[in-house]
């Protein structure tokens, strides 16, 4: 059914309630209508990287992890998986009478919000800092969720609109400010792109954007609305409509408050402020015709859904949950996920030549740090250790030990601090190898809220590993043994010395519930590292010279708008090929290139072009993401790759937010930026055309 037929329906429909009746839609957890055949809907549902929060689903890498794979046909098929278990899962549900929250198929993801500064704790729900990279990935995600059917496989929701990422502690009161160019250039490209691909849902953040609150903004309505051309419905963050009265202190009354927001365009209220939209009306803050307006493009959704009319999803049984494409899926999203940050020649071990393996650390057994946060229930989870024991059955010893709390300078209350690391030396000790499991999860870095990290609300205070963390790798890497260091993190993470000692360092982020077989795979040689860095990893010292973190101007942020020279750059990724860009040269729709694998061993890589506008006053200060392709190279061999890089990714953007030519465009073609840090760490340069 398409937008204007299911129209129709809606309005025929919500022309029959009365105004109590269709205010009460507007509710995140809508009544049912008895008399009219409307059953209770729940709006709230998620499904960031798998269905979440409703039982058991299919767990995909956090969102971080699967933008490191720069792969969005992965990304489309990964929708899918999602939009099909929140089918089967909403058709048990409502079969049985169930219509709780998490069971509808209006799902809150992607969160397509820009990753600028590394201390954000809710970084690793979005796809990292780049705007070409996070629209391309959020297009493709909203293309599997919503499916190419007659009726939408579910609802895909694009968040948080507009300029949000912290910090947690000051988001209901935050204004976040952002200048013409900045808004055009960094913020706004991915909501755009979203909008353009068919969104049905924009969900507002809790913020001020330039004085207004996102959930009540004149000004980003009319650039989604007018501008853009977006025709779905507009939700609110969970409780931000009341942050009006509470926090941004733009409106008196809770009545005041649901007024601004309905009038400005948000149609339906997660939280419970629009429970005062009568009062609203009483006191003439509204009218009818805005509330039918907001309830038409309601029903206009759940019509498209086939929620009143019926679904070729219906027949979608609960036995497609788990299944095991979808658990394959998820496993190359896992495998294509990690990101091999450092490799001395260690990786990949040899099962054969191993006896005995030692693998410690506070992640190493952990579920906590497989998950991240908006994650859903596996019937089935694989920790690192877990997944390394099963690869090696019969073929080698696996010691383990936890070393450390995961931030506590202890385990056992009653023990003496550092009480697991002798347990750590001796493993180390006693094997030729470690595997050494460090990290964070979703109780050191998430939302505010949600997470044990009280002092930063979620957000992280450095870029460093917890003290007992930070003991326990330094003891390990004394004892002298060959060590891979695996770190579960969902943003950037210095290392500092550590990263030095350790003959290999690989990133895992937060790999999902059966994750744990693809890093075993990854480390004993079963396939190819080949995800690349959606995000910059700083020097933690480089903190004190960037901008702080209430600043959203990008001078000295990301790749793009940095000045010195990183820990480890944006789009950068070891393989255990050896693959460089041996020629490329420019085509009438973009790039061609050559890659030759001069390696002895099959992987995959991630091409990349990057534009730089020289002479150019409005550009970058660095060189920007143009285009990218993810290919398969087997060893020995070269693959032709054409990359297609559109005029409007040559333009910059000036003062005035606009669009321009501007400049001699020079591109660059490699397996990363082209900057000095990337040659350094790979050996490799990009091919200037």
């Amino acid at each position: 059914m398409n937008r204007e037929q299911a129209r129709e329906k809606a309005a025929a429909l919500v022309a029959q309630m009365t105004i109590e009746e269709a205010a009460g839609q507007l509710r995140y957890d809508a009544p049912a209508i008895d008399r009219l055949g409307v059953p209770a809907y729940n709006w709230w549902n998620e499904a960031l990287h798998g269905v979440a929060r409703a039982g058991t689903a299919t767990s995909f890498p956090q969102a971080i992890g699967i933008a490191a794979s720069f792969d969005p046909a992965l990304v489309k098929a990964l929708g899918d998986v999602a939009a099909t278990e929140g089918r089967a899962k909403y058709n048990a549900a409502s079969k049985h009478g169930d219509r709780d929250i998490y069971k509808g198929l209006t799902f809150w993801s992607p969160n397509v919000n820009i990753f600028r500064d590394p201390r954000w704790g809710r970084g690793h729900e979005t796809y990292g800092e780049d705007p070409l990279l996070t629209s391309q990935l959020g297009v493709a995600y909203v293309q599997g969720l919503q499916g190419e059917g007659e009726t939408m496989k579910s609802a895909a929701c694009a968040k948080h609109f507009a300029v949000h990422s912290g910090p947690e502690a000051l988001r209901h009161h935050f204004d976040a400010v952002a200048s013409k160019k900045d808004m055009a250039e960094t913020y706004l490209p991915a909501f755009h792109a979203l909008v353009d691909a068919g969104v049905e849902a924009v969900m507002g953040a809790y913020n001020r954007t330039n004085g207004e609150p996102c959930c009540g903004s004149h000004e980003l309505q009319k650039i989604l609305r007018e501008e853009w051309g977006f025709e779905g419905h507009f939700v609110s963050d969970c409780w931000a409509i009341r942050d009006f009265h509470t926090g941004h202190m733009v409106t008196d009354t809770p009545e005041e408050s649901a007024a601004l927001a309905l009038k400005e365009g948000c149609d339906v209220n997660c939280g419970n402020t629009y429970i005062y939209m009568m009062k609203a009306l009483e006191q003439g803050l509204v009218t009818e015709e805005q509330i039918r307006k907001s309830a038409v493009r309601l029903f206009t959704c759940r019509y498209m859904l086939g929620l009143m009319d019926g679904s070729e999803y219906d027949s979608i049984p609960y036995t497609a949950v788990e299944c095991e494409a979808h658990l394959e899926k998820a496993d190359e999203a896992s495998r294509k996920a990690c990101v091999l940050l450092k490799n001395d020649g260690l990786l990949p071990l040899s099962a054969d030549r191993l006896n005995t393996l030692g693998v410690i650390g506070p992640n190493a057994n952990s579920r906590a740090a497989l998950i991240g946060n908006y994650h859903g229930t596996s019937s089935r989870y694989v920790t690192v250790l877990e997944g390394l024991q099963d690869a090696l059955e019969g073929k080698a010893r696996v010691l383990y030990a936890q070393g450390s709390h995961l931030f506590k300078d202890r385990e056992e209350n009653l023990a003496v601090a550092d009480d697991r690391i002798s347990e750590a030396l001796a493993v180390a000790e006693c094997s030729d190898a470690v595997v050494l499991v460090l990290g964070l999860d979703e109780t050191l870095e998430g939302e505010e809220g949600d997470t044990g990290n009280a002092a930063a609300s979620g957000d992280k205070a450095d870029l460093l590993l917890p003290e007992s963390q930070r003991r326990l790798m330094d003891a390990v890497l004394a004892v002298g043994k060959p060590t891979v260091i695996c770190l579960m993190a969902g943003s950037a993470i210095d290392l500092g010395t550590g990263a030095d000692k350790a003959n290999a360092v690989l990133l895992t982020w937060y790999p999902g519930a059966r994750g744990g077989r693809a890093v075993a795979d990854i480390l004993l040689g079963r396939v190819s590292p080949s995800g690349k860095l959606p995000v910059t990893f700083y020097h933690n010292e480089q903190l004190s010279r960037m901008p702080e973190f209430t600043d959203y101007a990008m001078n000295g942020r990301t790749y793009r708008y940095i000045e010195e020279a990183p820990l480890y750059p944006f789009g950068y990724g070891l393989t255990y090929g050896d693959c460089r860009v041996a020629s490329a040269k420019r085509t009438d729709a973009g790039v061609e290139a050559e890659v030759v694998n001069e390696g002895a061993v099959d992987t995959d890589e991630v091409v990349q072009v990057y534009a730089q506008n020289e002479g150019s006053e409005n550009a970058p200060r660095n060189p920007r993401l143009a285009a990218f392709s993810r290919i398969h190279v087997p060893a020995g061999q070269s693959v032709k790759v054409a990359l297609d890089v559109p005029a409007e990714r040559l333009k910059v953007v000036d003062s005035d937010g606009r669009f321009v030519d501007e400049g001699t465009v020079a591109l660059f073609v490699g397996l990363g930026q082209p900057d000095a840090r990337t040659e350094e760490l790979t050996g490799k340069k990009c091919v200037r055309v």
